[in-house]
């Protein structure tokens, strides 16, 4: 069938992120829609293809993101099944905290039309290296914020713990682009059942443009109601507590290694 959908990844920061494939796709799309951090980013991609669409005015204050995510979908499927190349180029990862690229994908699938992904580097990652979070260390728990607070959770504190879309805690109508200081006293409530209230905890936005630093900011549990909250700030929380040794289980292990020096000898 003609037609065609693929996700793109543009990475976060200006310019520096994109993979070449990724930027062959947009180079020679018939339509481009956008969903990027800002309008430089949207004006860097104009000048890759004639054929650029923003999907940022599909949001609106008080319209649920639903919504919003839906029109998206169909706007982009309408390109592709009109015959078109079509590449949805969205912030960062288009797979990662994106509803709109994974069903963009399914449904033009189940169309019958060709549609996958291509990755990007996400705020994740930057997160990792601007913080000097090395996952493999402690281990690292990712949650989006309400999805947390809405369902019950077993939580490690000898590992990290890392709430994304923070400012939205709590928002059940998903129309909020504020932050609600009653629900971030209720998240502190949920986290006080694993951290005191001065455990340090930080907030954290990637840089978007090259000339920019990260936004860092140290903080106690305690004040994060009162803190400046973005949509794209992360919520990390470091260990609590050291890592504990499973001794039964080293034990074992133990056991495993005698019989295999005397299975040698």
């Amino acid at each position: 069938m003609q037609g065609s959908l693929v996700c793109i990844g543009t990475g976060i920061t200006l310019g520096s992120h994109i993979s070449p494939l990724s930027r062959s796709y947009i180079e020679q799309a018939d339509v481009v829609f956008v969903l990027v951090a800002d309008g430089i980013t949207e004006k860097w991609i104009e000048q890759m293809n004639a054929d650029v669409r923003s999907l940022q005015p599909y949001y609106l204050e008080g319209k649920s993101r639903m919504i919003t995510y839906r029109e998206m979908v169909a706007a982009m499927l309408a390109e592709v099944t009109a015959g078109k190349n079509v590449v949805g180029a969205f912030y960062g990862h288009p797979g990662v905290f994106a509803w709109v690229p994974h069903n963009a994908i399914k449904q033009a699938r189940e169309l019958g039309y060709n549609a996958h992904m291509e990755p990007g580097i996400s705020a994740e990652d930057c997160l990792y290296a601007d913080l000097g979070i090395d996952p493999g260390t402690y281990g690292c728990q990712h949650y989006e914020t309400s999805q947390f607070m809405f369902y019950k959770r077993t939580i490690d504190t000898a590992a990290y713990l890392v709430l994304w879309q923070v400012l939205a805690a709590g928002d059940k109508s998903l129309a909020r682009f504020s932050a609600c200081r009653q629900y971030l006293e209720v998240l502190v409530e949920l986290l006080s059942n694993w951290y005191s209230h001065d455990h340090s905890v930080f907030l954290y936005e990637a840089k978007t443009l090259p000339v920019q630093s990260p936004r860092i900011v140290e903080l106690k549990l305690s004040e994060l109601p009162a803190a400046q909250l973005d949509m794209k700030t992360t919520l990390v929380i470091p260990p609590a507590k050291k890592l504990e040794k499973n001794e039964e289980l080293l034990s074992k292990l133990e056991l495993f290694l005698v019989d295999d020096d005397a299975n040698t000898d």
